[in-house]
């Protein structure tokens, strides 16, 4: 008999493991159904010792949904519940769909805990890898309200947004990122393979090799000398940084160095920026307290940093001190904003103007870009320029040498 590792959800629904021995996997499910534990995964020990590339991924926490993933998601979900189709049959029919393998399992797993008796709210709250606390906040206010369809609605809304900024930021910075590798890989092969080529001819000039050929040289003879000794420099000091930055400190300086970057740091800062006000305006409107809002997004903004400031302001909140106030006194927001969440809290109008404040600091993110890639184009055309120049004349200023000496001779 063969040997099953499962997972399970007992009659309170909570999350069963264990093995068991059985002929077949549908004989382990019926013997867990017997003892009140709804199945949810069954593995076959005796055939699963052998790991493929993708079970290696998995496990090394790749194929994480996307951001595109959860937009579909929420999507789905909203004409499910617009429709009013039962949430069981609905998400079994999304599990058909779902091309991203760890969502689908996630989605299994939430659905055996629907059919537990538990709410949806709480079964999504079991991944918090895949969904964030203001995407369960969002999802138990609609449980409760009956209004899951517009919980998801704002979802759709606020995760395409956020995916839209993210995509513009990519766009900008990849043209010079692509541009630096090529540079770095030509000047890599020009140095490694072919100057030691030519170095054989420019030593015949004895002292009189010019000084671009001698920087060539000596750049050239240090990396095939140390070549080996950079690789394991660069290979540990990229370990010991991730290392690092997976660490709480490591993780808030490392945020906050983010955001002091000059030119970058201020784009970093806006895109940020928009994201925590769109999602207060998504949670306020949603009927979330403000001060439980910012807890909430403190700790899903993606930036540590920035995240202690909103706890914060948390903090201030629930002291009973007016949101204006303690945004005044953390630094975050320009006057404006502040001029913005004053007003909001005056006439109650404060998840419409959060909302303003986001489309505010979305223009400036774009507008940053846009100035960012018409600054980095020039500049690097001229690096590029630099660089060609003196691999150029580090190159030729021996041959024209050699020549001018042939006919002098």
């Amino acid at each position: 008999m063969a040997e099953f590792a499962y997972k399970g959800r007992s009659e309170t629904g909570e999350l069963v493991t264990g093995t068991l021995q059985g002929g077949s996997a549908d004989a382990v499910a019926g013997r867990l159904i017997n003892i009140g534990i709804t199945p949810v995964e069954i593995r076959d020990l005796t055939t699963s010792s052998t790991l493929t590339v993708n079970d290696i991924w998995l496990r090394l926490g790749g194929g994480q949904p996307t951001t595109k993933d959860l937009v579909m998601f929420c999507r789905q979900m909203h004409t499910i519940t617009r429709a009013g189709l039962p949430l069981l049959r609905g998400l079994a029919g999304l599990m058909e769909t779902t091309h991203n393998e760890v969502l689908k399992a996630a989605l299994v797993d939430v659905l055996a805990s629907l059919e537990s008796g538990r709410g949806l709210a709480q079964s999504l709250e079991a991944h918090p890898n895949i969904f964030s606390r203001l995407f369960v906040n969002l999802v138990e206010i609609g449980e409760a309200s009956g209004t899951l369809e517009t919980s998801f609605q704002r979802l759709y809304e606020y995760l395409s947004m956020d995916r839209e900024v993210r995509d513009r930021v990519k766009a900008a910075v990849r043209y010079p990122i692509i541009v630096l590798i090529a540079v770095a890989i030509a000047l890599s092969i020009i140095t490694v393979f072919v100057i030691p080529s030519f170095e054989p001819i420019f030593r015949t000039l004895g002292d009189d090799i010019p000084l671009p050929t001698k920087i060539i040289m000596g750049t050239s003879n240090f990396a095939t000398t140390y070549w080996v000794h950079m690789l394991v420099l660069l290979t540990v000091s990229s370990i010991v940084f991730s290392m690092w930055v997976r660490t709480e400190a490591g993780r808030f300086h490392w945020d906050h160095f983010k955001l002091s970057i000059p030119v970058t740091g201020i784009i970093v800062r806006n895109a940020a920026l928009s994201r925590i006000t769109r999602s207060l305006a998504v949670s306020l409107s949603a009927g979330l307290p403000i001060n439980q809002t910012l807890r909430t997004i403190s700790g899903s903004i993606g930036n540590d940093w920035l995240g202690q400031r909103l706890s914060a302001l948390s903090g201030g909140v629930e002291r009973g001190e007016s949101l204006a106030n303690t945004a005044r006194t953390s630094g975050l927001f320009t006057p404006l904003i502040l001029q913005m969440i004053a007003l909001g809290e005056e006439t109650g109008a404060l998840p419409e103007l959060m909302d303003e404040a986001s489309d505010f600091y979305r223009r400036e993110v774009d507008y940053d870009l846009e100035n960012l890639s018409a600054a980095l184009e020039p500049i690097l055309i001229v690096c590029v320029g630099v660089v060609v120049l003196i691999l150029a004349l580090g190159v030729f200023l021996p041959m024209w040498d050699m020549i001018a000496r042939t006919k002098a001779g």
